[in-house]
């Protein structure tokens, strides 16, 4: 049982110290959260069930949910898993280290607990130092999900971290905040044609420019009653406390969410806004709750920012958060839009005017 978790500030003095010091924990069969170039993600050995378990434990996670397998070198993806096409290749000499994860045949090395009992097993090579170096110095595969209590907003920086996981996990490398701020895009390299299962840090247009014939595959119809091969795909996802309602479209957004945010205060609720700066410009109503997301034509800060604004609004013990989706689907911005449909309660699309129960 984890009595107290220990909290490694990095810094260039003691890096390498830092780094030795998480790795045995990691090789004692115990928990650490890390930075990766996507969030932070929560790590144990992903060969050793017992590990694994403490991960889902930690996280009050769904055991059928895959976890994600952090490694170091293209030679660990030859130990996890086999059959291996071509297009994988291509893909990984394009895109690692970076935000992609692959999904693969494993091999019977890779146990049940990790994979979700699946016969495939998601591995990526994350584009992080101090990530890098851990798995290096360990010696092992990470599994690593998000470091956060499942279904909250994914955690962008070690203080996130220790709000929802201290004294559950047993250490946190404090590497600073981290640079995309959405996790990574997943490919499913097993079905007939590649199909990507969750957007994510690498658009989809960067990866057709390799492989043209790949397909979209994670709405969510796709899913109702089915086994996933990917985490974020089935359960609710980085939703806060509050409601949230998520306004998509561009003409009349501000107008929409001035109606909005002005009707649920008429009902004697607090609410907050989520935003570009483009759309804040032009609320009336006052007096709110806001995080500003960063202007529309930058989709990378707002993605950066999606999840802090999420966990800064919830913890002004708000009611309502309407949360503005004048974003454009695509690139990274298909991966900020999919975590907030994932994070609404319910969502309003202006030019179909149509509102969507979650």
């Amino acid at each position: 049982m984890v009595k107290k978790t220990e909290i490694l500030r990095i810094n260039s003095s003691n890096f390498n110290e830092s780094i030795r010091k998480a790795a045995e924990i990691l090789k004692n069969g115990r928990t650490v959260a890390f930075p990766t170039e996507t969030v932070y993600g929560l790590g144990a050995n992903a060969l050793e069930p017992d590990s694994v378990y403490k991960i889902f434990r930690a996280k009050g996670r769904p055991p059928d949910n895959p976890l994600i397998v952090h490694i170091a070198s293209k030679e660990q993806v030859m130990e996890l898993s086999e059959n291996i096409p071509d297009d994988a290749f291509v893909l990984m000499d394009a895109f690692w280290p970076g935000p992609l994860t692959l999904i693969l045949k494993r091999k019977k090395i890779v146990p049940d607990v990790t994979t979700g009992g699946l016969d495939t097993v998601a591995i990526r090579m994350p584009g992080n130092r101090i990530a890098l170096e851990l798995i290096k110095e360990a010696g092992i595969p990470i599994a690593a999900p998000s470091a956060n209590i499942s279904g909250k907003p994914s955690p962008t920086t070690a203080d996130h971290v220790i709000s929802d996981l201290y004294d559950k996990i047993d250490a946190v490398v404090d590497g600073g905040p981290v640079d995309i701020g959405i996790e990574s895009t997943v490919v499913d390299m097993t079905s007939e044609k590649p199909l990507i299962l969750r957007p994510g840090g690498v658009g989809i247009e960067d990866l057709k420019i390799y492989m043209p014939e790949l397909e979209i595959g994670y709405s969510k119809e796709k899913m109702v009653g089915k086994k996933v091969k990917s985490p974020g795909m089935k359960y609710i996802h980085y939703s806060p406390s509050a409601k949230v309602v998520l306004v998509e479209g561009f003409n009349g957004i501000s107008d929409t969410i001035n109606q909005i945010i002005s009707d649920y205060r008429k009902k004697g609720l607090k609410v907050g806004l989520l935003a570009t700066n483009d759309t804040a410009d032009y609320i009336t109503e006052k007096g709110l709750d806001t995080f500003l997301l960063g202007n529309r034509d930058d989709i990378k800060k707002i993605a950066s920012n999606v999840f802090r604004g999420l966990r800064t609004l919830d913890d002004s013990d708000l009611d309502i958060i309407i949360v503005d989706g004048s974003i454009e689907y695509d690139g990274v911005g298909s991966a900020v839009i999919n975590r907030l449909q994932k994070a609404a309660n319910e969502i309003i699309i202006l030019e179909k005017g149509e509102n969507i129960e979650t």
